[in-house]
């Protein structure tokens, strides 16, 4: 009856870490981004995919990956020096890129440490706009037209209907 026990226990902890491992295959198994993001509840940027960035200011960047898609990325404190920095990169432990688990590295931060990324949402190419706009990094197509001032010797003159027509 102690060999049972004991064979009942094994088949128990195998059925177990079936179930566990088939789980994880099914959330791993998903195809694109939107599901994904939809599983998690925040985006992640694939890091192979990432194919440049716009720094907006010390805690908000842009991340441009392929397929023409964006990201914006805000750090969780300040990275005084990441505008004048020739280059940053992501670190993770795994091949995606995702907010609180993985950093931002680049080489003129004052103390050399990584700064942790606090959100990342995919944007839309309003969005992004929007972005670049209130971050001064591109103007508005819209302007506004200014007031109307008054210009000196712009009067109207009157001929003089008593002139003879020659």
């Amino acid at each position: 009856m102690l060999r049972m026990r004991g064979k009942t226990k094994v088949a128990i902890k195998q059925l177990f870490i079936g179930f566990s491992l088939s789980v994880l295959v099914a959330c791993a198994g998903t195809n694109s981004d939107a599901d994904r993001s939809a599983l998690r509840g925040s985006d992640c940027i694939y890091e192979p995919s990432i194919r440049g960035y716009t720094v907006l200011d010390e805690s908000n960047l842009i991340v441009s990956t392929s397929g023409r898609r964006k990201y914006h990325v805000t750090l969780q404190r300040r990275a005084f020096g990441l505008k004048s920095s020739w280059g940053i990169a992501f670190r993770s432990h795994t091949s995606s890129i995702c907010s609180a688990f993985s950093e931002v590295l680049f080489e003129d931060h004052f103390d050399g440490g990584p700064i942790r990324i606090r959100n990342i949402r995919r944007l839309n190419p309003d969005e992004e706009e929007d972005l670049l706009i209130r971050y001064g990094k591109k103007k508005p197509a819209i302007e506004h037209t200014p007031v109307p001032q008054d210009v000196k010797g712009a009067e109207v003159e009157e001929l003089d209907p008593d002139a003879d027509d020659e």
